[in-house]
């Protein structure tokens, strides 16, 4: 073939044309002119970044007629007979196909015969980590202690699969990925030197796309310059990666930002029908507002910048889109990305996505306004209860004071908790001692399963509340506090998981009548004026009868259960 590709024509003869790798190849030109140099090397790192080519050039260099030098010469025989291959000396080897014991085993037989024609042999293993274990059990011992004419040089991408053995027994060296700047810069001396016409927009495309791979690079600029006509454009170069040109991205984010669900699904659409790869669109998304939020944050770091071009409308674009708008659409466009991987209708999940994105403000006012009227409300129903207490303050103070006041204090609260008195006479009048008794002997056992249940806020308003009277159909239960009262009674729901939980332990579905204790004593004693002799009385709660000093202290002292009480 008269024709070789771009990548192969322009590799690198000398360590000076090793692009974005000055702390690989300063150290080792140091080495070569000091007389240091290393028996094994390891060379790890991305691909395309010229580990291989580092590999050549060092074998070259250690072979020079003229070492110790930094660089070699190029011209003299040694040199001009590793490079054509005419001298067999600079041995490379592919792991890949050539991973078994034997291959091993036969290196490690001819490391110990004289180079032929140059001072050192040299063995540049490629893919080294495609070895198999034995392989590297041959290699081991040999790779510790060869010859003195003998240097070995292992490439790989992954050096996390290499035995750490084989890693201790030699210096390190690890490439990394060229910057996008390098790659411009390389590509632009390429193009001078052939000949070729390329818009230097293209190239920063191109770079781009390339990922840090300088290899790759070329492989791109070889097809643009193939594609195009006369010269590059950014059109050639954008059809030959796959990549979104910049104004169909700010058109989407423009879209997006300004809430136009139907520009950025037309925008899809056009992208799509150009040919483009919903996929590989959802990533030039990400870095885009990636570049933008770094924009933001470091505008210093224009090198940092991996997919966008600093142009006019991204700026503006760039001002008016918060970053923690930015976050939020990174996420999204993240999580469908994920999600894509496992679909193959792709372009309904980034049809989702940009949907999700135009409405995102939207919702989030929408829940702003929700937590806000949330938040309103109970605001006012605490200041309703600190309103209520309050009031209890100065109706204590009045009583204190013989205030005629007092009376008028008491009355709108009476107005706002209406005691269902009349229910709570019906109760009293069917109440047994047995149903109190077994009501209360579970009493804790249902405060017990409502904290479980995640209602702890609500079962602290029972910690003042105890039953008082009990049927075998209803129960009366005396909060100290009126407040509490109705703030319990009001909850249906609360009302109605306390009757459950109660159901599941005494077997009874009872109903519950709440009654602040101010309004108990005066209930009961009606009742029994009413209803009862002297000698009778429901059986309730004594400790409720706190009117007589002596009463209260007999209660403090025995309980309620061993104490009879006779009117």
């Amino acid at each position: 073939m008269g024709y070789q590709a771009l990548y192969r024509v322009w590799r690198p003869q000398t360590f000076e044309d090793v692009v974005g790798q000055q702390h690989v190849t300063q150290t080792l030109q140091n080495a070569l002119l000091q007389d240091k140099i290393s028996h094994a090397y390891l060379f790890s790192g991305p691909r395309g970044t010229g580990k291989t080519s580092a590999a050549k050039i060092l074998g070259k260099a250690v072979n020079c007629e003229r070492a110790p030098i930094a660089e070699p010469c190029n011209e003299c025989a040694a040199c001009k007979g590793i490079m054509d291959g005419s001298i067999q000396d600079v041995i490379e080897i592919d792991a890949a196909s050539n991973n078994g014991v034997e291959e091993i085993r036969d290196i490690r037989d001819k490391v110990k015969f004289a180079p032929s024609a140059v001072p050192f042999k040299v063995y540049i293993i490629d893919e080294v980590h495609m070895l198999s274990i034995g392989a590297f059990n041959a290699l081991l011992k040999t790779l510790e202690e060869p010859p003195k004419h003998v240097m070995f040089i292992l490439a790989t991408t992954e050096p996390h699969k290499i035995p750490l053995t084989i890693i201790s027994r030699c210096q390190r060296f690890d490439f990394k990925r060229i910057t996008p700047r390098d790659i411009v810069g390389r590509m632009s001396y390429i193009a001078n030197e052939s000949g070729v016409d390329v818009e230097e927009q293209a190239l920063h495309v191109i770079a781009r796309a390339a990922e840090g791979g300088m290899r790759d690079a070329l492989s791109l600029l070889d097809q643009a310059i193939s594609f195009s006509d006369d010269k590059v454009m950014v059109g050639d170069a954008l059809t030959v990666t796959g990549a979104v040109a910049q104004v169909h991205l700010n058109q989407l984010a423009k879209a997006i930002h300004e809430k136009e669900a139907s520009n950025a699904l037309e925008s899809l659409e056009e992208l799509v029908n150009q040919g483009k790869d919903p996929s590989r669109l959802v990533e030039d998304l990400i870095m885009y507002f990636r570049d933008m939020l770094l924009f933001k944050t470091a505008p210093s770091l224009e090198q940092s910048l991996e997919r966008v071009l600093l142009d006019e409308q991204f700026q503006s674009l760039a001002e008016s889109i918060q970053p923690e708008q930015i976050y939020e659409y990174i996420d999204i466009l993240n999580h469908a990305q994920q999600e894509m991987r496992f679909t193959n209708h792709t372009k309904i999940y980034l049809e989702v996505s940009l949907v999700k994105l135009s409405q995102l403000n939207v919702s989030h006012q929408v829940a702003q306004s929700i937590e806000v009227e949330q938040l309103t409300n109970k605001i006012e129903q605490l200041e309703r209860a600190l309103k209520d207490i309050q009031q209890k303050g100065l109706v204590v103070q009045g009583q204190s004071e013989a205030a005629p006041s007092s009376p008028q204090k008491k009355t709108p609260r009476t107005q706002r908790m209406k005691i269902p008195v009349g229910r709570i006479h019906d109760i009293l009048s069917q109440a047994t001692k047995q149903d109190l008794q077994l009501l209360k002997s579970r009493w804790g056992d249902m405060l017990q399963q409502l904290n479980q249940r995640q209602m702890r806020s609500q079962a602290a308003l029972l910690n003042d509340a105890e039953p008082v009277a009990a049927s075998s159909k209803a129960f009366v239960l005396k909060f100290k506090y009126q407040i509490h009262c109705q703030m319990a009674m009001d909850n249906q729901q609360f009302v109605e998981s306390i009757a459950t939980i109660l159901e599941g332990l005494i077997g009874l579905r009872l109903e519950i009548v709440g009654v602040p204790e101010e309004n108990w004593s005066d209930i009961r004693k009606e009742f029994l004026q009413t209803n009862q002799s002297d000698d009778e009385s429901p059986d309730t709660d004594q400790s409720s009868k706190p009117d007589d000093p002596l009463l209260s202290e007999a209660l403090k002292l025995v309980g309620s259960d061993l104490l009879e009480i006779k009117e």
